[in-house]
C-alpha cells in the first residue's frame, strides 16, 4: 500500500467538476494524495499508468464508461484496490449490486462529509489487511508451495499473525476449529514457515486408527509384536525426526496411547511396540481437534497433564459462517483453482450467485464451499464466465412454502 502521511492514494472518477472539487478538497485536508478523472475512460487509464492507487471512488453513472464497468476493469488491473461507489436515491439498488461484484461501499448524494471520512478511512484499512494477506500468501506458495489459506476477516488475521509469530519455535500447537475450517494447513503453515520447513511433515488422523494400530503408526513395532507384524516397522515420530508430526482429532486417542504419546513429549524418545531400544527423536508437535477438550478432561476421557502439554499454544479457527466476508475471496480462490484443473474460463459469480452462498451457514465450511464450486466449475459450460444459482446445490436455495409443506 502506498502512504501519504500515514494515509494513502484516492482516485476520484466524477464527471461532475463540482463533486471532484469537492471531494479532492476534504479528502486532500485529511491528508490523502488524491487524483481526479472526469470520466471513466480517463480513470482507468490512470489505474492503468499508476502504482499505489489504493482507493477508487467512483461515480455509478458516467457518459462512457460507467461505474460498474469501472469497477470490474479495476479490479482486473488491481485485486485488492478498495472500490467505493457514488450514487443517486434512484440508483441505490444498482449500488448495492455492484458491492456484491466487489465494491466495498457505496455512499449517496447529497454526501455527509463525515460519512466520506469514515468510509475512505475504512475502505484504506480493508486494502491494508488484503495486501497482508496476499503477502503472506504469496510468501507461502512461492517458497513452500501451499495455498488454500485465504482470508481477510479479523479472525483470519489473528491466525495469521498468530502463525507468523509461533511458526519458528518448538513450542507444541493445538489447532481447534469445526471439521471442515482448514486445521490442517494451518499446522503446514506453520511447518513451513519453521526452520524445519525442508524437514519432513507427517500427518496422522487418529480418528481412522484402533489403538493397536494408532500404537504402531506413532511409535512403530518390531517383527512378532503382534499377529500380523511380519518384519519390523518405524513410527510417524521416527518419519518426522527434525520435522514436524501432526496429529488430527487427537480427542480421539485412547487412554493408553495418551500415556505413551506424553512420555515423548517430555522425555523425547520412545520404544518401538515390541522392541527393547530406546529410541531419542526431535519432533515438532501439531495436534488439531473439533471437540471440547475441556469437557473430556473434566470426564476423565482425556489426561489433564498430556492437555496442557499439547496446548501450549492455541490457535483458533473461526467456522466459515463467522467470517462471510472472506466468502467472496474464497469463492474466486477457489474458480481460479478448478478453472485450472477443468480448462474451463469463468471469472467471478454472478450477484445472485454469490447472496446465495454469503446466506448460506456451511456446516461444512470452507471445505464444503470449494467442493461447491468444484461442482459450479465443472459443471459450466464450456463458454461460461459466470457461475450462476442453477449451477449451484438446492441446498443452498432458500426452500419455498410449498417445498417446505411437502
Amino acid at each position: 500500500m502506498s502512504d501519504n502521511n500515514g494515509t494513502g492514494t484516492v482516485l476520484i472518477a466524477d464527471d461532475e467538476a463540482n463533486i471532484r472539487k469537492v471531494l479532492d478538497a476534504v479528502l486532500s485536508k485529511e491528508g490523502y494524495a488524491v487524483l481526479t478523472a472526469e470520466n471513466g475512460k480517463k480513470a482507468l487509464d490512470t489505474l492503468s499508468t499508476s502504482t499505489g492507487i489504493d482507493v477508487l471512488i467512483s461515480d455509478l453513472i458516467m457518459p462512457d464508461i460507467n461505474g460498474v464497468e469501472l469497477l470490474e476493469a479495476a479490479r482486473q488491473i488491481n485485486p485488492s484496490i478498495s472500490v467505493i461507489m457514488i450514487t443517486a436515491h434512484g440508483t441505490i439498488k444498482t449500488a448495492v449490486d455492484a458491492m456484491r461484484l466487489g465494491a466495498f461501499d457505496y455512499i449517496t448524494k447529497p454526501f455527509d462529509m463525515d460519512e466520506i471520512k469514515i468510509v475512505v478511512q475504512k475502505a484504506l484499512e480493508r486494502r491494508h489487511l488484503i495486501n497482508e494477506n496476499i503477502d503472506l500468501r504469496q510468501q507461502l506458495k512461492t517458497r513452500y508451495r501451499f495455498e488454500n489459506i485465504v482470508g481477510t476477516s479479523s479472525g483470519m488475521q489473528e491466525v495469521f499473525r498468530l502463525v507468523e509469530r509461533v511458526a519458528d519455535s518448538r513450542a507444541s500447537v493445538l489447532v481447534r476449529g469445526e471439521s471442515g475450517t482448514g486445521k490442517e494447513l494451518i499446522a503446514r503453515a506453520l511447518h513451513y514457515n519453521s526452520s524445519r520447513g525442508q524437514n519432513p511433515f507427517v500427518p496422522v488422523a487418529c480418528v481412522a486408527l484402533s489403538e493397536q494400530l494408532l500404537e504402531s503408526e506413532l511409535f512403530g513395532h518390531e517383527k512378532g509384536s503382534f499377529t500380523g507384524a511380519v518384519g519390523q516397522k518405524p513410527g510417524r515420530f521416527e518419519m518426522a525426526h527434525t520435522g514436524t508430526l501432526f496429529l488430527d482429532e487427537i480427542g480421539d486417542i485412547p487412554g493408553n496411547v495418551q500415556m505413551k504419546l506424553l512420555r515423548v513429549i517430555q522425555e523425547r524418545e520412545f520404544e518401538r511396540v515390541g522392541g527393547l531400544k530406546t529410541i531419542k527423536v526431535d519432533v515438532r508437535l501439531v495436534t488439531a481437534t473439533n471437540q471440547d477438550l475441556e469437557k473430556a478432561v473434566k470426564e476423565s476421557k482425556f489426561r489433564e497433564d498430556l492437555y496442557y502439554r499439547l496446548q501450549v499454544v492455541q490457535i483458533h479457527l473461526p467456522p466459515l459462517r463467522d467470517r462471510r466476508d472472506d466468502i467472496p475471496l474464497l469463492v474466486e480462490h477457489f474458480i481460479e483453482k478448478y478453472n485450472n484443473e477443468n480448462g474451463k474460463s469463468l471469472k467471478y459469480a454472478s450477484p445472485e450467485a454469490l447472496e446465495l452462498m454469503i446466506n448460506y451457514r456451511w456446516p461444512g465450511n470452507v471445505r464444503e464451499l470449494e467442493n461447491v464450486i468444484e461442482r459450479a466449475v465443472v459443471l459450466a459450460e464450456p463458454n461460461a464466465q459466470l457461475i450462476t444459482p442453477d449451477l449451484l446445490p438446492l441446498s443452498l436455495h432458500p426452500k419455498t412454502d410449498a417445498a417446505k409443506s411437502t
